[in-house]
Order: structure tokens, then sequence, then C-alpha cells
């Protein structure tokens, strides 16, 4: 099987540099496979999970926005933010995803101010799904998340 090189790069440094079967990432209008040969594409990303499949094996990524430039041969993914699923701390992401949620409890005063808590809620909720299906589980629900 052919493969396409995958280059994950942030503004602090390159994050991965390989020869992988299959990407998947999070663009803008939805979750995006690129398989070698793809058409050349040049697309925004949002947060979300960034995987790739690799000899049969699948790594995660969760990728805080950015860019993507994909050409026949290869994908380049120029991220805000990148990190493997061995990098995240999830005692740390589900502290600020709690603090996210009790902050939008407290109504935000501005619009401004509840998009930069949104966001930091979606950040750390992306952290957490890519940390959890690591060790083989999900987003566990809060009781917030249950209505209570």
């Amino acid at each position: 099987m052919s493969k396409i090189k995958l280059d994950i790069v942030t503004a602090e440094r390159l994050i991965l540099s390989e020869d992988v079967d299959y990407v998947s990432a999070p663009g803008v209008d939805g979750i995006l496979g690129i398989l070698p040969r793809h058409a050349p594409l040049l697309t925004a990303l949002t947060f979300g999970e960034l995987r790739y499949k690799k000899d049969e094996q699948e790594f995660h990524f969760a990728i805080g926005g950015g860019f993507m430039e994909v050409r026949p041969d290869k994908v380049t993914v120029l991220a805000d933010s990148a990190e493997h699923a061995d990098e995240i701390d999830e005692q740390r992401a589900e502290q600020a995803r709690a603090r996210a949620h009790d902050l939008l409890r407290e109504k935000p005063r501005s619009d401004a101010e509840f998009a930069r808590i949104e966001q930091a809620l979606r950040r750390a909720e992306v952290r957490l799904k890519v940390a959890r299906r690591k060790r083989g589980g999900g987003i566990k629900p809060t009781p917030t998340d249950l209505g209570g």
C-alpha cells in the first residue's frame, strides 16, 4: 500500500513527520479523510481530534485549530496547538473542563468572554476525548452534562 507524508507543525516545533497510510482531521466543515494521491486541498481546521494510521496502528492528537494543506503525496498540518495522546495530562484537562463549566454557569458578561470560555471548554473536551481514547474509554459525562 502506498503512503502519504504527514507533517504536523506548530509555531513552537515540528510535532511529527511520518509516512502514513491515512489521515483524519477536524476541518471546519467536518471530518476530512485523506488517503495517498488525494486531490490538492487547503482548509482551515477546528478544535478536534486528528488521527492517522500507520501499519495497522492508529495514533491520536488533540488539535487546537489551524490549517491543513493536502497534496497527492503530502499532508501538512499547521496547528495552533497539537498534543499527542501520551502528552495530555487528563487530570488537568478535567480541571479545565470543570472550570469552564463553572464560568459558563456564572453568566459571562460579554459575547467575547462567552466565546473565550466556550473555546476553553471545547479544548478541554477534545483533550479528554483523545487522552481517554488512548486508554480505551470516551468522555465520561458529568452531572452537568446529564442535566444535574
